[in-house]
């Protein structure tokens, strides 16, 4: 098709296609932008936390009266949940992924260090934690008991007779962690201090342990390490317990909470946080989750406007030009050949519009970044939404470029 009778009539009418070529052009740098965003926030959801999440349950307690053994009401409290039915492993536990409360600690290569090497959240608790979160050993051992320390969780000795706070010898990282602290060699064996330089030897390595509380850093997603810690009951709790049938888990919820209020009647269950892991990482995302739809509602909207000025742009046109295509009717040009020119005729009106869409996605891209430290547009996603607005263009231009093909010649003579 001879391009030169579409470009000149688009130069006719300057102003208008000026217009179109505007709207589309911003369309495409904020659809652009707004897909990016919406990808990052779905990314940020399906991040794997490391743990078994479909098995998994929480159940946290408070009140009561800790007595003078904590550290024995603890051991009562496990040992009364793992006789719970259908449960395969639990452990009293300082954190929960995607859980309330956050307790993270500098991880140094050395005691003198000023500045740690990175802050690593730290999940204590005793034999049963590893198995009762799911964690997979990728290098090194699990903890042997003799290196378990009865710990409470204000940090200090379970033990109302040692005054010091008890040492804790060993950690497991995860493989994030033991990449940053050793990028050269294994970690397993080697020392790291936390704790207030507290020496702690690498003993295992675990393929990933997602942080309790995401702090918006991707690459500190993975920052955790494990201290084998027997908890003390200090007036508040929390346990998590591996079920053997995933569609049990509520049912292990409730007959663990019957079994902890068995042993203390005075205590209370928080049921906001005893829930299955998948309803944590629910709620833990709730907010991403209504972000994203907000975007995807005003990207949609945004795409039925431009797709509405499109129409009603190509109707205005094809009354207008009523005459012009009675003419080439008359002359022999075929409805095919009408319903192409008007779609050619939005094809380039959508190419200038995306063209120019591209360079507003990047300059709207650096605005982002610089106000709320965003990463930078991935080239991918421009090739995607100007293939979106290619195809809302041939849409919306479709019903007058039909309409305008089947008006008969003789017709659009006397109309003119």
């Amino acid at each position: 098709m001879d391009m030169r009778p579409i470009v000149s009539t688009l130069f006719r009418h300057k102003t208008t296609t000026a217009l179109i070529v505007l709207q589309i052009a911003l369309c495409c740098a904020i659809v652009c932008n707004v897909l990016f965003l919406i990808g990052q926030r779905l990314e940020r959801m399906q991040r794997p936390s490391g743990v078994d999440e479909s098995r998994i349950v929480t159940v946290q307690i408070a009140g009561g009266a800790p007595g003078s053994d904590a550290a024995a009401i603890g051991r009562s409290d496990e040992a009364a949940l793992r006789e719970v039915p259908g449960v395969s492993a639990a452990a009293a536990t300082t954190l929960v992924p995607f859980g309330n409360g956050a307790w993270n600690n500098g991880l140094s290569l050395s005691a003198d260090q000023p500045q740690p090497n990175l802050s690593a959240s730290t999940y204590m608790g005793g034999e049963q934690l590893f198995d009762a979160l799911g964690l997979k050993l990728v290098a090194g051992r699990r903890f042997l008991p003799e290196e378990f320390v009865d710990w409470d969780p204000s940090g200090q000795s379970a033990s109302k007779q040692d005054a010091q706070p008890a040492a804790i010898p060993a950690a497991i990282l995860t493989r994030a962690v033991a990449q940053r602290l050793f990028p050269d060699g294994e970690a397993v064996g080697k020392t790291v201090y936390a704790l207030d330089k507290t020496p702690l030897r690498v003993v295992g390595v675990v393929e990933r342990l997602a942080r309790s509380r995401d702090n918006n850093d991707p690459a500190a997603y993975d920052y955790a390490m494990l201290l084998p810690a027997k908890l003390a009951y200090t007036g508040i709790a929390k346990y998590v317990l591996k079920v053997d049938d995933p569609s049990q888990r509520q049912r292990a919820i409730d007959a663990a909470a019957a079994a902890l209020l068995r042993i203390d009647p005075s205590r209370v269950v928080i049921e906001e946080n005893s829930k299955t892991l998948q309803q944590l990482r629910e709620d833990y995302y709730q907010q991403d989750r209504a972000m994203s739809l907000l975007l995807g509602a005003v990207c949609a909207g945004l795409l039925v406007v431009t797709a509405l000025g499109i129409v009603g742009l190509a109707s205005f046109w094809v009354q207008q030009r009523t005459r012009q295509i009675g003419v080439r009717r008359a002359l022999g040009a075929t409805r095919r050949q009408i319903l192409r020119y008007f779609q050619t005729e939005n094809f380039l009106l959508t190419s200038a519009g995306i063209g120019l869409g591209m360079l507003l996605a990047y300059a709207l891209n650096l605005g982002l970044m610089s106000a709320y430290e965003l990463p930078r547009l991935p080239l991918a996603y421009l090739p995607f939404g100007a293939l979106c607005l290619w195809s809302l263009g041939q849409a919306a231009v479709l019903w007058p470029a039909r309409r305008a093909a089947s008006v008969p010649p003789a017709l659009a003579t006397r109309a003119a």
